[in-house]
């Protein structure tokens, strides 16, 4: 699903007021309780690690007593940490499965790529379809949801075509080196390659594929005053995030 041109008109129109909104209630409840304490934030993408710090660094000018803590994870690890309440917060990529976890607001919404071996005649080409997941093996991620795997490497095509899955992987660099030697292709965002860039890999956007989406994630149940200031202070950076790439 994605918004309408006028949905997207509508959203950025609004956004500004409503992140006055979400600023003002955090503020207030700020000045009755005072914030303190560490929030431990999660990320999958370096990108997305920019900006918890950006974030952090004017949540932390506001109210000093209150830090926030990175951690890297895979996508899965950042569900399960979530789960365990090992952190507060995760920037993630949907769908996620949990009732119990808030998927909130679109932070990225960046173009999808096929990452295929530089010595592969896909690599060539300047843009790519859907259909072309059949040519390759998808190397896959180990230990993600039905819903993820589904939408990040389907069993078929579109138009039906059957696609092969290869080797899977824990790890981002692990999948990098399985497509790097040519044991198949994976799926990223474009955006991916300014942070992973590699000289056996090269990576083809596609265009007819949906956006690869990053959202703000954290379990109802632990949304403290500290964590909703902490948000709001990260919405105010929606406007240069969303679709820079």
């Amino acid at each position: 699903m994605a918004l309408t041109p006028v949905g997207r008109q509508l959203h950025a129109e609004l956004l500004p007021a409503y992140q006055r909104v979400q600023q003002a209630v955090a503020n207030a409840s700020a000045a009755c309780r005072g914030l303190a304490g560490v929030l431990r934030v999660g990320f999958t993408a370096p990108w997305s690690g920019d900006l918890i710090v950006r974030a952090a660094d004017v949540l932390n000018s506001r109210y000093p007593h209150c830090t926030v803590e990175l951690q890297e994870v895979t996508y899965n690890a950042a569900i399960v940490a979530l789960q365990s309440e090992d952190v507060d917060l995760v920037v993630a990529e949907p769908p996620v499965e949990d009732p119990a976890i808030t998927v909130g607001p679109v932070v990225f919404s960046e173009p999808r790529a096929l990452l295929v071996p530089a010595d592969h005649p896909l690599a060539a080409q300047e843009s790519l379809s859907l259909e072309d997941l059949a040519v390759l093996p998808l190397i896959t991620a180990v230990g993600v949801s039905r819903a993820w795997r589904d939408a990040f490497f389907p069993r078929r095509t579109p138009q039906g075509r059957p696609i092969r899955h290869g080797p899977a992987a824990v790890g981002w660099q692990e999948v990098l080196s399985l497509v790097g030697v040519g044991k198949g292709a994976t799926v990223a965002s474009v955006r991916a390659r300014h942070y992973h860039g590699r000289p056996d890999i090269v990576y083809v956007p596609f265009r007819d594929a949906p956006s690869v989406d990053y959202v703000l994630m954290w379990r109802d149940a632990g949304c403290t005053a500290e964590l909703r200031a902490f948000i709001s202070t990260v919405l105010e950076f929606i406007p240069e995030a969303v679709g820079r790439t």
